[in-house]
């Protein structure tokens, strides 16, 4: 069984199902104000690595992933540009779902906007404030944070450590407020931003409300799995939880969260720090799927850092994979190793262990071509084991792709003149394959082909 490490208990732990065979993710997407960086395609391909091996492993998965389509930085840039917001948010989404073609993350089963919510999370808010754990002010509604006995568990601090510092209750609304930690759930529009009717005042809603609201409508109290990135921890993923527990509701089961994306100096990248690394540049300079590989090979817990160094060995990784894919694409069908699989299932279920996974997967091909090398019979089920490591973590192999449908059937023409002992055909043929620029290779498990 899969055991995933849990934030809000600070320990590795079972990935218990509400449902047996089904799994429902709640995964926080972007806010759609510019292009995508480097911090955001981790998040992205870290689940979908997990969803993939999920249903590998034969578990029908459920991934709901929102859109932030109204937000201070949407609204800043629209007035910089001096252009409509629904411009801004339209263009930024297309840009971002391409670029999560390119890294071949599969689009998730849901996507809410929070646009299409706002009357949703108007209701939920009137209902905490009629339950007393939010008030209204001046300028917006606050959610009181002292109501929520245990505010702080995926931070592991408690109220009393937590006066100082975090997201909005720096920057909105600190002299409204009854304590300097809580925050706001409705904001009251200013003149010329867009807005929505409330019993409180046409405005919109804060940010931490839409995905409790979402998450709840689509996937149900007491979902699986919550996910995001180590800086939506706190204050967002905390303040998401508070709500629901401010209403009585079953929140996430299990709390999941990966590490940052780093500069050469250890530092975050953030676009408040100057640093980041646009993701689009790196999908146009490299093999995409570079960028997955090099996080394959780190664990999703940690920080990584993206050099030229780490990239140019993912490419030269790929490269000899989809040599590998070529080459085997003409054995016969087998079975995988099954001893292989199981130690990729020993590895994923541990914590997500890739680092290991992938170790394993450049094993089972170095022993797959010292097979083939030998005529040893036990290559092509290597080889299956190989392919289906690969597809499970998300890894599309080129090579096998590359070999065209008539060149197979050559080389299959090219093994029956050879089992008829018609040697002067199996050597016109293979003559014919090799002058066409195909490297031909004849084992005792048949010929492959590859460039």
């Amino acid at each position: 069984m899969l055991h995933l490490y849990d934030t809000a208990t600070r320990q590795v732990r079972e990935l218990a199902l509400r449902e047996p065979g089904k799994v429902s993710i709640y995964l926080c997407g972007p806010t759609v104000y510019g292009p995508p960086h480097l911090g955001h395609g981790r998040a992205t391909l870290v689940y979908d690595v997990l969803r993939r091996y999920l249903e590998w492993s034969g578990i029908e998965v459920r991934l709901a992933s929102n859109i932030t389509d109204i937000d201070d930085s949407i609204i800043n840039r629209a007035n910089r540009e001096n252009r409509p917001w629904q411009d801004i948010t339209h263009k930024c989404e297309a840009v971002w779902f391409e670029a999560m073609g390119k890294l071949g993350v599969a689009r998730p089963t849901d996507v809410p906007h929070a646009t299409e919510y706002v009357d949703e999370m108007v209701a939920m808010i009137g209902e905490l404030v009629e339950l007393g754990r939010a008030y209204n002010t001046d300028d917006g509604v606050y959610l009181s944070v002292e109501t929520v006995d245990d505010y702080g568990l995926l931070v592991n601090q408690n109220l009393a450590d937590m006066i100082e510092g975090g997201g909005d209750r720096e920057v909105f609304g600190a002299g409204n407020k009854r304590h300097p930690a809580d925050f706001v759930l409705w904001k009251l529009a200013k003149p010329g931003e867009p807005s929505w009717p409330s019993p409180w005042g046409d405005g919109r809603p804060g940010w931490h409300s839409e995905c409790v609201v979402m998450s709840l409508d689509l996937l149900g109290e007491g979902f699986d799995l919550h996910c995001g990135g180590m800086d939506l921890k706190f204050p967002h993923h905390e303040n998401e939880r508070a709500q629901a527990v401010a209403l009585g509701k079953r929140f996430a089961n299990h709390w999941m969260h990966n590490g940052f994306v780093v500069d050469a100096d250890g530092e975050k990248m953030s676009k408040s720090l100057g640093n980041v690394a646009n993701l689009l540049d790196l999908l146009d300079q490299y093999d995409p799927r570079a960028y997955r590989m090099v996080l394959l090979q780190s664990h999703y817990r940690g920080p990584v850092s993206v050099t030229q160094d780490n990239i140019d060995g993912a490419v030269n990784a790929l490269a000899g994979l989809d040599a590998f894919a070529a080459r085997t694409s003409t054995l016969p069908d087998a079975a995988a190793d099954p001893v292989v699989l199981d130690a990729f299932r020993a590895a994923m279920d541990d914590d997500l262990d890739t680092p290991k996974a992938t170790a394993l997967l450049f094993d089972t091909v170095r022993r797959a071509n010292a097979a083939l090398d030998a005529d040893d019979p036990s290559a092509a089920p290597l080889a299956a084991a190989a392919r289906e490591i690969a597809a499970a973590v998300g890894l599309d192999l080129k090579g096998a792709a590359d070999v065209p449908a008539d060149v197979v059937e050559q080389a299959a023409a090219l093994d029956a003149a050879r089992a008829a002992k018609d040697f002067a055909t199996a050597d016109a043929i293979r003559s014919e394959l090799q002058g066409a620029g195909w490297t031909v290779e004849t084992g005792k498990g048949g010929t492959t082909v590859r460039r």
